[in-house]
């Protein structure tokens, strides 16, 4: 008798990385780096010619910078995400500017809304931290009507932002079986997350602008949950340690020569259209 001694691997538990994730956006305050990002929204939807009374999902929202964008254009709205706090601070700013969004709690992997309920479909730099990259995308394409439109900015691999998350693997290991939030600026990868619809995309840059490379590190360090998460996890050596190795990073990135800080980190703003 032959014994079967064929290893299988664990199955992931996405419920458990997800909630660890978001306790990590959770904490710190992550509007106050999103609310920089506000110009990626606004170019993801003039890329996606949003019209006026377009039914549109904003997906891993975080504060709103896509939401308010689609708004500003006359879009019906609505605002998801998994951190209650973060759908806050985006309603706050839609009652700020008199804006009409619908906002609702809602795991991007999970999406309590029917077959073809949109036209589109965004997302800036949230749902490329989906730890089930498939589910998500097939959530996306779901929701979205046929020749309806998914529009996305996210992070390439070798961004400056890439290499953020790269520093800090080296030093607080990602759950075993994620893959790297980064994938989600790649062509190949998209093409296989949404294999059969059209894909167009186009690499863009955003330039991180702060008062020097301490400030943005403090920032960081305070606000940013993933970097935020990273620093509490570690003993006082490791945040040592971390803490040169980032700011070795910001110091190789940086192009000012001012004494401030300026970084231009790529990202790829990717239009899919539902076959």
């Amino acid at each position: 008798m032959t014994l079967d001694t064929t290893m299988t691997e664990p199955a992931i538990d996405f419920t458990a990385i997800k909630l660890k994730q978001q306790a990590a956006w959770a904490s710190g305050n992550y509007a106050i780096v999103g609310t920089t990002l506000q110009i990626v929204g606004e170019r993801l939807c003039e890329a996606l010619n949003l019209r006026p009374g377009s039914k549109v999902l904003d997906v891993a929202a975080g504060n709103g910078n896509a939401t308010l964008a689609a708004a500003r254009r006359f879009a019906e709205v609505t605002s998801t995400d998994y951190v209650g706090h973060l759908l806050d601070k985006g309603r706050s700013r839609a009652e700020a500017e008199g804006l009409k969004v619908d906002f609702a709690i809602a795991d991007v992997e999970a999406l309590p809304y029917g077959d073809d309920s949109f036209d589109c479909v965004l997302s800036t730099f949230g749902v490329m931290f989906s730890p089930d990259h498939e589910q998500a995308a097939a959530e996306m394409l779901r929701v979205v009507r046929r020749n309806g439109r998914i529009g996305l900015a996210n992070w390439t691999p070798d961004s400056f932002i890439g290499h953020v998350f790269k520093t800090l693997g080296k030093h607080v290991a990602p759950p075993k079986g994620v893959r790297s939030p980064a994938l989600w600026g790649d062509y190949k990868h998209l093409a296989v997350l949404f294999a059969g619809n059209r894909i167009h995309l186009t690499e863009r840059v955003f330039n991180f602008r702060y008062r020097s490379v301490a400030h943005f590190l403090d920032v960081f360090r305070t606000y940013y949950g993933p970097v935020h998460k990273a620093f509490l996890s570690l003993d006082e050596t490791g945040r040592e340690a971390l803490t040169r190795d980032l700011t070795v990073l910001l110091q190789s990135s940086n192009k000012a020569d001012d004494g401030t800080l300026l970084i231009a980190s790529a990202y790829s703003e990717a239009i899919i259209e539902k076959a």
